[in-house]
């Protein structure tokens, strides 16, 4: 493998493999946030690429540098750079079999093709071994075709990348898909090979390429690793054992959460939990502080296992909330960093289920709380002494801390009084806010389904609502549009009272939100036959049909008097 090569040259007799300590595959297709369509990217890159060659000049395409581990002759780890390897991968896998579909390969094709994806048995290319079974069925080999049983977040990203490939070069004539393959196979690229893993360590940490900048948790089992060569003796081979197995754990759960919490933002909570305080101290400095004292090697092992449980108690958390409404609710407001720390002592102390839901209930009351009223009162600092003092177990400080800011007058812990709250709640709800009702609704909603209080039905969760949607009733309406038949007059009064207030939202799935627009109340009140809250509606008008300001202030008192009395 020489230092600057093609890919082609970089691959071809070569096995390179993931080590099951690094990520797990985390390019994203048709994310909803576009600076994370890393898959999106590359191909449009690659086409940019193309439509700018012109006659027989051209310069041939940078792929990056790429960092290996050789383990032995011809047999190498990939230390950085995976992400596009494994992008470049599936790209030309999907583009063999796709020209396959259309004919046969040439005599070079084949060539080619065992070069840079598989001879026979021998995969050029593998990724973590709990995703590369199905990588060889879906990407290589197509002996898997559906979505079944796909058990890690990282496998429905490999999936997603081969089948978004796919489906852009099934439309391609089979000229410019050969293009593609040569562009790629014959891309320029670097590549600095280490024999030991200090130095890949220490090449790692130092290192900035056009890549992905490594996240803060990367840059710390680096760090934790190249300490351990330095300092660990003859105990160095069982603490690098130790702590690949839990940063192999770790990244098992990444991709189980990632698509909820970053994962400097897990280092960030499990630094609270292992300081005990809800102020994180500075990451960098807090790690670079404690790998400077003799213990290092004591710290790493405390400080590995203390990650591996966060994640992993944060992936639990994640499926527990689909069975608990009060543990969905803690997490749909923000404070992530007030309440995951929690849950994270909880469950690490085998907190009962039970007591984790009365929890959850506890801390969504009171970041639901502080969310509405706006207040630049610290909640941390209210919080703090209870968190300091949580055994993991027991939890009445903290439900008595939280009902005393519910209840208090005082300045100290007033902030968040039902006096405060009623304030908040009847103030005009503008575009900011529209979460935050979404949440009050969907919370009003299962208490409509419990008969205003009465056991006997299971209440919703919010994720079964497809895309919740805020609907405001009486509609807004923009540039002199008139609102349809059926809603009161729209003067001043009107507009500014009662249009944007509770008593007017809804909270309805986005398809449906998007079917009745501004159209007339009664068209609205035919299609609001889902939830308690839309048949609601429907009993507050049966007599006229008519949604006006005073069937608006006796719902909006309503679902005030529940938020009071509930949250």
């Amino acid at each position: 493998m020489e230092a600057s090569t093609t890919i082609r040259g970089m691959i071809q007799g070569n096995v390179i493999f993931v080590p099951d300590y690094q990520r797990a595959y985390s390019w994203e297709t048709d994310s909803e946030d576009k600076k994370r369509r890393h898959v999106n990217v590359f191909i449009e890159d690659l086409e940019d690429y193309l439509k700018s060659l012109s006659g027989n000049v051209s310069t041939p395409y940078y792929f990056g540098h790429f960092l290996y581990e050789r383990i032995d002759e011809n047999r190498y780890a990939i230390i950085d750079g995976q992400q596009r390897l494994t992008t470049i991968t599936i790209c030309l896998s999907a583009a063999f079999n796709t020209i396959q579909k259309i004919r046969d390969l040439s005599d070079d094709e084949c060539d080619l093709k065992e070069d840079v994806l598989k001879r026979r048995n021998t995969y050029r290319f593998s990724t973590v071994q709990y995703d590369n079974q199905l990588f060889r069925d879906y990407v290589f080999n197509e002996e898997k075709t559906d979505h079944y049983n796909l058990e890690t977040t990282s496998a429905h990203r490999i999936v997603a990348a081969y089948d978004y490939f796919i489906s852009k070069m099934e439309k391609m004539p089979i000229e410019h898909l050969i293009q593609i393959v040569n562009s790629i196979v014959s891309a320029s690229c670097t590549t600095h090979i280490v024999n030991g893993e200090t130095e890949a360590i220490q090449m790692f940490i130092f290192q900035n390429n056009r890549g992905k900048r490594p996240s803060h948790l990367e840059i710390i089992k680096a760090q934790f690793m190249y300490n351990i060569h330095i300092y660990g003796g003859s105990e160095a081979k069982e603490l690098i054992d130790e702590v690949r197995n839990r940063f192999e754990h770790i990244y098992r759960s990444i991709s189980d959460i990632d698509e909820y919490v970053d994962e400097d933002d897990v280092l960030s909570y499990t630094l609270q939990v292992y300081a005990n305080t809800l102020w994180a101290p500075n990451t960098s400095d807090y790690i670079n502080k404690h790998l400077e004292e003799d213990n290092r090697l004591e710290f790493i092992q405390d400080f590995s296992l203390s990650l591996d449980k966060s994640f992993n108690n944060i992936s639990r958390l994640l499926k527990d909330r689909t069975n608990d409404v009060n543990i969905e609710a803690a997490l749909l407001v923000g404070g992530k960093d007030v309440a995951i720390p929690f849950f994270i002592k909880a469950y690490s102390n085998g907190c009962p289920s039970e007591t984790i839901s009365r929890l959850a209930k506890s801390l969504g009351d009171i970041l639901l709380r502080h969310s509405l009223v706006s207040s630049r009162a610290d909640l941390k600092a209210r919080l703090n002494n209870a968190f300091k003092g949580f055994n993991g177990i027991h939890i009445d400080n903290i439900e008595g801390t939280i009902h005393w800011l519910k209840t208090a007058n005082e300045y100290w812990g007033g902030h968040w009084n039902n006096s405060n709250l009623d304030i908040a709640l009847r103030e005009r709800w503008g575009s900011n806010d529209h979460q935050l009702a979404k949440v009050i609704l969907w919370k009003y909603e299962n208490y409509l389904i419990a008969d205003k209080g009465k056991s006997g039905y299971a209440p919703i969760h919010y994720y079964s609502i497809k895309k919740p949607h805020l609907e405001h009733i009486a509609p807004r309406t923009e540039n002199g549009e008139k609102a349809a038949a059926g809603y009161d007059v729209y003067d001043e009064e009107f507009v500014e009272k009662y249009l944007l207030c509770l008593g007017n939202f809804l909270l309805l799935s986005a398809p449906h939100n998007e079917s009745i627009g501004n159209k007339p109340f009664e068209v609205k009140r035919d299609s609001y036959n889902q939830l308690k809250q839309q048949r609601e509606i429907q009993d507050l008008t049966a007599e006229d049909h008519i949604w006006n300001r005073e069937k608006i202030a006796k719902r909006n008192e309503s679902i005030i008097s529940f938020v009071l009395e509930n949250l």
